[in-house]
Parts: structure tokens; sequence; C-alpha cells
């Protein structure tokens, strides 16, 4: 049986950290090398995705070092202050933002502290969840289950004090010690998935935050961090992560993508960049997520592993794994979803196929029925043994 996580305690000092706080660097805004050109947050590419108009902000973060970088990088920006990043009223809870759902994705910037710090056994994607060091996102998926907790707004939260979070996962990573045996996340490693409530990659446009979680795991030799993305961003390529960081390429057929992940990086430009990323010192597996039942999916699902059997180099299909995660959904979101896609519930919405599902924060989604679920399973992975034989599949849910 493989290693099962301990508990985290209470964030209790110091004392046992891996390194000293001081030995971080999480200040100034780390530059390409000399060799490599602008950074790729700074085009137009990147603008289109995130173009900060306004900013609301928490004192204490507006005022942090880590704050002041983000700024200073939307000079433009309106800053606005908020006594809490978590309860903005005219922005979380408002219906009438519906209309604007991807503007204010793209427009509006928040900045928080991150109050409580917690380290929660996971099991799946990773042995534990990090504290995240953003929430929220500027892409647009139309199954994302982030803005349920938040309602009618979600656009990204930047936590700046970054310096907390990293003591805090450089403590809890000491307490635990070695992996003692491997298990489905890791045969050695215990993995971390920092990105739980936002994409990491989309996150890095804004701050170095994610460059440091990068490089404090690059020299914790008994862990790893892990994220999944459907956005490429060539910036990552210069954190030398030296192993210790997971990328799990999320994808999905492309006509699927193309009606459910709004704003985001092409399937196949996912599915070209692993080889780079891998050779950058990054770990690359995949997420087949979420699988969602609709006409036809069977053969769109194989001519997407056909295209990665076909494209991908042999060292990656060397040491890639995946995850297969069949489609979650929710009332709320299926509600707000009408109000600005609601072509996209005609595939996500099916209550011939589906039945509620309590989740683990108490909240009622809806999932396939069972016995869906488990043909569906079992068809995705006959899918993969025909067309990527060489694709683990790490786990599937």
């Amino acid at each position: 049986m493989g290693a099962q996580p301990r508990r985290s305690r209470p964030d209790d000092g110091h004392a046992d950290a891996l390194f000293a706080l001081e030995d971080l660097d999480p200040g100034q805004e780390r530059l390409p090398r000399a060799d490599t050109g602008p950074l790729f947050r700074d085009t137009p590419a990147a603008r289109r995705l995130l173009a900060v108009t306004e900013i609301r902000a928490e004192a204490a973060a507006a005022a942090s070092r880590r704050g002041r970088q983000i700024l200073a990088r939307f000079p433009d920006a309106r800053i606005l202050p908020v006594a809490s990043h978590w309860a903005i009223p005219d922005l979380h809870g408002n219906a009438g933002n519906v209309d604007r759902w991807v503007r204010i994705k793209r427009e509006v910037l928040v900045l928080g502290e991150k109050k409580t710090l917690t380290t929660r056994p996971n099991g799946r994607s990773a042995d534990w969840i990090a504290p995240s060091s953003a929430n929220g996102c500027a892409m647009a998926c139309a199954y994302c289950y982030v803005p349920r907790r938040k309602g009618y707004a979600n656009p990204i939260t930047v936590f700046t004090n970054i310096e907390r979070i990293i003591d805090h996962l450089s403590r809890h990573i000491a307490r635990l010690g070695p992996k003692p045996e491997g298990n489905q996340c890791d045969p050695a490693a215990w993995v971390y998935d920092i990105g739980e409530n936002s994409d990491c990659s989309v996150d890095a446009l804004i701050s170095d935050n994610v460059g440091d979680i990068i490089r404090s795991f690059a020299r914790w030799p008994s862990a790893k961090a892990s994220f999944a993305t459907k956005f490429v961003n060539p910036d990552l390529l210069l954190l030398e992560p030296k192993g210790r960081t997971r990328i799990r390429f999320s994808v999905m057929p492309q006509a699927d993508s193309r009606l459910l992940d709004i704003r985001t990086s092409p399937v196949e430009s996912r599915i070209a960049a692993a080889g780079e990323f891998l050779e950058a010192g990054y770990e690359i597996h995949f997420n087949l997520s979420p699988v969602v039942l609709r006409p036809g999916w069977e053969t769109a699902w194989a001519d997407l592993l056909r295209h990665m059997d076909d494209v991908l180099p042999t060292r990656v299909k060397n040491q890639a794994a995946a995850e297969v995660i069949m489609l979650t959904h929710n009332e709320e979101l299926h509600d707000l979803n009408l109000g600005w896609h609601p072509r996209a519930e005609d595939a996500l919405w099916r209550p011939d196929l589906q039945e509620p599902k309590r989740s683990e924060n108490g909240g009622i989604n809806v999932r396939y029925q069972r016995a869906v679920k488990y043909d569906a399973v079992d068809r995705m992975g006959t899918l993969i043994a025909r067309h990527a034989p060489w694709l683990r599949i790490r786990y599937a849910f």
C-alpha cells in the first residue's frame, strides 16, 4: 500500500524550516537571461489575455514588496482599496456581472494576503494541496469549479505574502522528511499541488509568485510541486525547476476546447510545448480533462490520442503519465453559464446522464451516473491502450 500523507500541523514558527526565511528571495522581479529577449508577459499576446485597468487591493497587500511590484507592472490601472479580497460586494455575488464575465477576468485584478495557511491531504493529483498563491483566473472555462465559491465574477486574486506561503511549505516538507514509500502520486517525492484554485501559467504573467515557488521546490529534494495548466507561458522555461515541478498539461478534443475552454491556449499548442518544457527541467504529465460525454466523444478522443502519439517526442512519452477526469458540473454554475455562454450548457448539462454528488466542501454538484461514468472510464482506458499505449494512467475518476 502506498504512503499516506500525514495531516499538517498549525503554523508554529520557523524552527523546522528546510532553510531560513532570509534565504528566500521573493522580492526583485526576475529578469530574463541576456540571451532570451523580452519576457512573454510583456508581449501584446499576453496583454490580450490580461489587460488590467482596475486593481482592488487590501491595504497591507498593496503596501507589501510583492504588491508594489504588481502595481508597478500596471501603472495605468485604477487602484480601489478593499477591506477584504474575499468580500467585494459589487464584484462577488453581483448577478449583474454575468454580462461582463470575460471582461472582468481580463481587466480586474485583486490583491490580498493569504490569512490562513493550511496544507490539506489529497491523494489524487498530489499527496498534498498547498496553500494557494492566487485564486481565480483570466481564462473562462465553462466547467470551472472556482467561481462557484465567489459568484458572478472570478478575476485573479494574487496573494502578496508569498514569503509566508513558502515558509509554511518549507516547514511542512521538513516535518514530513523523506517519503517512506511510493504511491500513485510519485514513487519517491511528496507531491504538492500549488495551483488548485488558479492556473499557475497565467498567474506568472502578473508576478513572480509562481517563480518563487518553483525555485524553492528546486531546493527541496524530498518534494515536488505540481500544477495543471491550459496555457502555454514560455517565461516558465527560464526558471530552472531541476525536475522538482510537474506540469500537467490539460488536454481535450479541440472541438470540445473551442466550445468550453474559453481564452485558453489551443490544445495543439499545449501538446507541442511538452518537449520544450521537459527539456527545461520540468516533469510532464497530461490531464485528460474533463471528459465530456456528447455525440462522437469516443471518436474525438481517439483522434486526439493519435495526434499525441504522432507528435510527442519519445523522451516525453517515456516519462509521461495521465489523469482521466470525468466532468463534474454544478447547478449554480449551469445557471450562471446560461447568462453568458448558453451553448456550453448543451454539452455540460445532461440531466438524462447525471446525478447529484456532494463535494468535499459540502456543495451539491452533478456528475455522470455511476454506471455511465464507470463505462466511460473503461472506454477511455481502452482508447488510451489502443492509440497511446505509452501513456500510463495514474488515476481515473
